[in-house]
This record gives C-alpha cells, sequence and structure tokens, in this order.
C-alpha cells in the first residue's frame, strides 16, 4: 500500500485522530484514519476504506486495517477485510485467548488484494488529487 504509505508521508504521518477524506470522482470516496485500537502485535493500526452508500447507510467498499510497522521502513501489514455489500468480513491475523493467531492462506489473499487495490489507487490518481493542506492540523 505504498500509495496510502505516500498519502499518510504527506499527511504528516500517523497520530491519533488521524482522518483523511480523499473526494476523487467519479470513484468512491477513500478514507485513510488511526484506530483507537492496537492492532494483533501490537502496532498502531490504519484503517482503509472505500465508503458508498445504499438506501442512505454508509456502506464499506472494501475496508482494510493494516498494523503500520517501521522495521526495514515503514510498510503496511494487513489483517481485516471487510465489505458491507456482499456482508463478508475476514480477520487473517487476531489474538484469541491471550494468542497470536495466524490464517496463512488468508492473509496471503489480503496481501494480494492491498497490491492490487494499491496499483488501482495509484492509477486513479488518489495520492494526486490529496491535498495536505485541507487535513492540516489547527
Amino acid at each position: 500500500m505504498q500509495t496510502v504509505l505516500d498519502i499518510l508521508q504527506r499527511a504528516g504521518g500517523w497520530h491519533h485522530g488521524l482522518y483523511l477524506k480523499i473526494d476523487n470522482l467519479p470513484y468512491m470516496e477513500l478514507v485513510i484514519e488511526a484506530t483507537d485500537e492496537s492492532g494483533p502485535c501490537g502496532l498502531p493500526v490504519l484503517s482503509v476504506c472505500h465508503y458508498g452508500e445504499q438506501n442512505g447507510d454508509a456502506m464499506r467498499d472494501p475496508e482494510m486495517c493494516f498494523e503500520l510497522g517501521f522495521a526495514g521502513g515503514a510498510h503496511l501489514n494487513p489483517f481485516y477485510w471487510r465489505n458491507d455489500y456482499v456482508a463478508i468480513e475476514q480477520w487473517s491475523r487476531f489474538t484469541s485467548d491471550g494468542l497470536y493467531r495466524y490464517r496463512t492462506q488468508l492473509h496471503a489473499e489480503h496481501e494480494r488484494f492491498a497490491k492490487l487495490w494499491d496499483r488501482n489507487l495509484r492509477q486513479q490518481g488518489f495520492a494526486d488529487v490529496f491535498d495536505p493542506a485541507k487535513h492540516r492540523r489547527g
């Protein structure tokens, strides 16, 4: 998700309360936000989501959550995928009963999807239309 990392860097980096909404017609808006919870390995979490609307309700299409790591350079490691239009929610990495759980095949699918989505976001120009001046903290 290099496109998201580029946008994040231009926005001043990850911080509590981070919320970026990028409108880029004709595509669905893209929202990048920090969550209040840590990921399965205890790292900061970034939610990346396209939002649509159905019957007046916000619909995720999709949402992915990533842990933000810095070892070896900034990187995003997926652990969650959701699409409200098809009613699917998937966790490829999580903790249960105090133990770290890892679904190898599903995590590989999440990584492949993230690479495809990243390429699409770049080609659709989300990084180009992002204006950090609109997202400065006062």
